[in-house]
């Protein structure tokens, strides 16, 4: 009896399995791009799902069930599941349904459930002709069913001589008209598709910008880069200074690691790299030391030491070391974040928008509850996304970030002012307040300059928000502006090429990128002229201030968050030591440089001024290093092996004919216990630098 149950159990489970079917497909609009968000339905039960990034979906439905497919904007579609279990489908527009849209962010929603500020787009249904290019015109730059909270300002009309060039877009990215011709000129061979758009395709896409149409190109390799586009502040050198002349030398510090992952990105895809894009504290900053934890009252301790330089024989190296308090994930005070996210077409490309929603889906799944995170976003003009959410709601803000599409223009202030307001309005007090940016740079609209850039952010850091700005692709990166809104934002500046700099940035370091613990600190060195004759700071070029700032409390300067390091490098001449980087000053008249032998085994002192995260006035403390050296620690050759590193990219002066093998010893040498691999990374690099050279040469 109890076999024959069995059985029967066997049979019939065999037999619902027989009746099931698991259909996956591709859900398209009718220009062949892929729709994330559509909702994929067994008609007449509750079995569902969505399509991902790709347009994808998967879904197990009884034999012989149909599948219906909807989308916002779109005519619905239902399909009858036959003997195909690949089900790839495409979604027409429905202009009837686009004549009234309520436009929230970049999501879609039904009236009934819309929270806060919305927009109500009203089509002519007495003039259905024209229906579709009112929207085209009211939802200027978006997507069909992906619009933005607000008003939409009008582009500008062009008062110049009309121009019908298409604009070209290669692997992603919107190309400038001046390079147009790079871009016909591309071999047939290296490019794997070529579509032309309409204009009124490629407006709804990309923006005015693509008002003539669009020519979108995909190559073969898909990392197509005029670097022309790229932008760098330029970078002058240090030089050695005269310790009679100039004791002191004074710094903000750099916790910044952009120009490390971005380096490695010219290196990983076969390129040359920009000189001023070699940022060498950044490099060096970049990997993790062996600093103790504070013990004292200040926030962070100082560690120094003094060695022989590894590729100058007449001078020496000194290594300055901070390391900023780590608190544990749930020490932290509850956080108000703003997500501010760029959409505009030139994020289209994969290692743009779709690497940065998944890099943010890491940050969202470290919250609590008692976080709370906004979404911003702006393309043509900007739009709240996400109202306030808490951190154990993460399905929520998951779906927000899934939704969001690129196309349209660069409107980069308005974002920045909406986000700010929106930081400012939910602040909490004793909390972490912080606007996080992730974008490409490319501001195309409304205030886009350095300098108004700086003058915003200058103006907002006063009220207590911070400010952390993620760079994303290449092609149009621009450098330059980032760095200036992180620093004049009181934040740090980071670069993600890959989901491990997510994981490094978003997971590793996750308190020091998002919690601030010290502001403004600024260090200044006086070296003691009867045991140092000369020295140079090593990176930090645009990082230096006046002396007289040092103790100007009006000032800004970088800073420091929880368990972040900090490292400076000065090489130094000692007195009596002839050298060719000393440069002989003239006699002064009215100063007295004669050495004050009270100190004489001071080699140096280390001043640092810092103020608390809310604080006005600066905070003082001194560190004294005597004139003894000693052996290169790990930590202390690995990191000059990175700054050597550094040098020869920007083909220093200073470099002393050392060779890419010479980093590559004193690399291995102080690589230690590299517990992530970051430092096997490193020499990886320099081997594939190497071996460029090495082939360019032959």
């Amino acid at each position: 009896m109890k076999n024959a149950i069995f059985l029967f159990f066997l049979f019939y489970s065999m037999l619902l399995s027989s009746q099931q079917v698991k259909i996956s497909g591709i859900v398209s609009d009718h220009a062949g791009y892929p729709m994330p968000g559509v909702n994929v339905m067994e008609k007449g039960t509750t079995n569902g799902t969505q399509t991902d990034f790709d347009g994808h979906y998967a879904i197990i439905v009884s034999e012989g069930a149909e599948l219906a497919f909807s989308y916002i904007g779109c005519k619905n579609l239902t399909v009858k599941i036959r003997e195909s279990v690949v089900v790839n489908v495409s979604l027409e527009e429905d202009h009837e349904a686009l004549e009234e849209v309520v436009v929230v962010g970049y999501a879609t929603s039904k009236r009934s459930f819309l929270t806060g500020s919305v927009t109500r787009v009203r089509g002519n249904r007495t003039r259905k002709r024209n229906s579709q290019n009112n929207m085209n015109s009211l939802l200027q730059g978006k997507i069909s069913g992906v619009a933005i909270s607000g008003a939409i300002p009008q582009e500008k009309k062009e008062k110049h001589k009309k121009v019908t060039t298409p604009l070209y877009i290669v692997d992603g990215v919107p190309i400038k008209k001046q390079y147009n011709s790079i871009v016909q000129n591309l071999k047939s061979e290296n490019i794997d598709s070529r579509k032309k758009l309409k204009a009124s395709e490629a407006k709804s896409l990309y923006g005015a910008d693509a008002r003539y149409g669009c020519i979108v190109i995909q190559t073969v390799k898909g990392n197509y880069v005029i670097e022309e586009d790229e932008n760098y502040a330029q970078i002058t050198e240090n030089q050695f200074q005269n310790v009679n002349v100039n004791p002191l030398s004074t710094f903000s510090i750099d916790v910044d690691k952009a120009a490390y992952s971005n380096i490695r990105r010219f290196i990983n895809n076969g390129k040359a790299v920009p000189i001023d894009a070699v940022k060498i504290e950044e490099m060096i900053n970049y990997f993790d030391y062996d600093y103790p934890q504070p013990t004292a009252e200040h926030p962070f301790s100082v560690n120094t030491e003094v060695a022989q330089t590894p590729w100058n024989v007449d001078t020496k190296l000194v290594r300055i070391g901070l390391q900023g308090k780590e608190y544990l994930n749930e020490e932290l005070p509850a956080s108000n974040l703003t997500f501010l996210i760029d959409v505009s077409g030139s994020m289209s490309a994969g290692n743009k928008l779709p690497l940065l929603k998944s890099a943010f889906k890491l940050l969202v799944n470290q919250l609590r509850e008692k976080d709370r995170v906004s979404i911003v976003v702006y393309a043509g003009a900007a739009g709240v996304v996400l109202e306030p959410t808490s951190g154990n709601n993460k399905e929520k803000i998951m779906s927000a970030l899934n939704n969001l599409e690129a196309g349209g223009s660069t409107a980069g202030g308005e974002g920045i002012q909406l986000a700010y307001k929106l930081a400012e309005k939910n602040f909490k007090k004793n909390g972490n307040n912080r606007v996080i940016l992730a974008t490409d740079g490319d501001f195309n609209v409304g205030l886009s300059s350095d300098k108004d850039m700086e003058d915003l952010i200058t103006e907002k850091r006063e009220s207590g928000v911070f400010l952390s700005v993620l760079g994303f692709g290449m092609g149009n990166y621009l450098d330059s502006k980032l760095e200036t809104l992180a620093d004049k934002g009181n934040g740090n500046h980071g670069y993600i090429d890959t989901m491990q700099e997510a994981q490094k940035l978003f997971g590793k370091e996750f308190g020091g990128t998002l919690f601030t613990i010290a502001k403004d600190v600024k260090l200044q060195v006086e070296f003691n002229p009867a045991k140092v004759k000369s020295y140079r700071l090593i990176g930090y070029e645009n990082r230096l201030l006046a002396d007289e700032d040092f103790i100007d409390d009006t000032k800004d300067a970088g800073e420091l968050g929880s368990g972040h390091k900090v490292t400076a490098l000065y090489e130094i001449v000692e007195t009596g030591v002839e050298s060719v980087y000393d440069k002989k000053t003239p006699e002064l008249k009215y100063t007295n440089t004669t050495s004050n032998n009270a100190f004489s085994d001071e080699l140096f002192t280390v001043k640092f001024r810092y103020k608390k995260p809310d604080g006005k006035k600066s905070i003082e403390l001194v560190h004294v290093q005597n004139s003894n050296f000693q052996e290169m620690t790990k930590d202390f050759q690995f990191a000059t092996a990175v700054a050597l590193f550094g040098q020869q990219l920007r083909n220093s002066a200073f470099i002393n004919k050392t060779s890419y093998k010479n980093i590559i010893e004193l690399a291995e040498n102080g690589r230690g216990d590299d517990k992530n691999g970051y430092r096997a990374e490193f020499i990886r690099l320099v081997k594939s630098v190497n071996e460029k050279l090495v082939t360019d040469n032959y």
